[in-house]
């Protein structure tokens, strides 16, 4: 059985015990995440319009607040001396998939 959920405007396939890094919310021992866009089961597919109702997808946070890797941007244009240089990192929460449930 695997659910595609949406949190943090992106899109994850999850299915029971998968580990995922989702954008940082802020939640410190579980997670319920609502908006579930489809369903699938061995025989059965459920496909909301946008959301399939009463589905559910829980999980339990692993670490609150993690960081990925550092993106650099550099700006230039030339001719007049401008240059910059910007550093990003983006944060997350990583998550461990416990539970799939149908709606009705």
């Amino acid at each position: 059985m695997y659910a595609i959920i949406e949190t943090g405007s992106k899109q994850y396939k999850v299915s029971q015990g998968d580990i995922i890094d989702v954008e940082l919310v802020d939640a410190k021992h579980s997670l319920t995440f609502d908006k579930v866009l489809l369903i699938s089961d061995d025989d059965k597919t459920e496909v909301g319009t946008p959301y399939v109702k009463g589905a559910k997808v829980s999980a339990k946070v692993l670490e609150a607040d993690i960081k990925d890797k550092k993106v650099t941007t550099f700006r230039y244009k030339n001719k007049i001396n401008y240059h910059r240089t910007i550093g990003h990192r983006q944060r997350y929460t990583r998550v461990e998939i416990q539970e799939v449930k149908h709606g009705s």
